[in-house]
């Protein structure tokens, strides 16, 4: 059950089961990366739901559009943290090729939801601009 409404999003909920699974893969890795690699991933992850979170309780839709683009862009960073993870060999090839799908779908959806608010924002500005006339 949602308390609040971002909970909701279909865009947070995938989020949310994607970062689950960075943090899976990250109990994966060698005890040197426990503060580096490691917690990179974990920090990169958090944020991508946190700013989802954050973005929806703003007040406008510039505010929840430039969230959710920070958002995308811990996604982004994540990717390049799992080509370190092939680098290093710390993982499964096929596993983190499964990863960076979800990512992708993950991505296509942030995007989306990106694109909703900017309509929105749009008809606002337009409803704002006719009832001034």
């Amino acid at each position: 059950m949602a308390l609040f409404n971002f909970e909701e999003l279909e865009v947070y909920q995938v989020a949310r089961g994607f970062k689950k699974r960075i943090y899976k893969l990250t109990n994966l890795f060698p005890e040197e990366e426990r503060y580096r690699l490691r917690l990179q991933m974990r920090k990169a992850a958090l944020s991508m739901t946190n700013c989802i979170a954050e973005g929806h309780g703003r007040f406008t839709f510039k505010d929840r559009i430039h969230f959710m683009r920070e958002s995308r862009g811990s996604l982004t960073e994540l990717v390049d943290d799992m080509n370190d993870t092939e680098d290093l060999e710390y993982a499964n090839p096929d596993h983190l090729m499964d990863l960076k799908q979800d990512a992708v779908h993950v991505h296509k959806l942030m995007n989306g939801y990106v694109a909703y608010l900017e309509r929105e924002a749009a008809k606002q500005t337009s409803s704002k601009k006719l009832r001034a006339r």
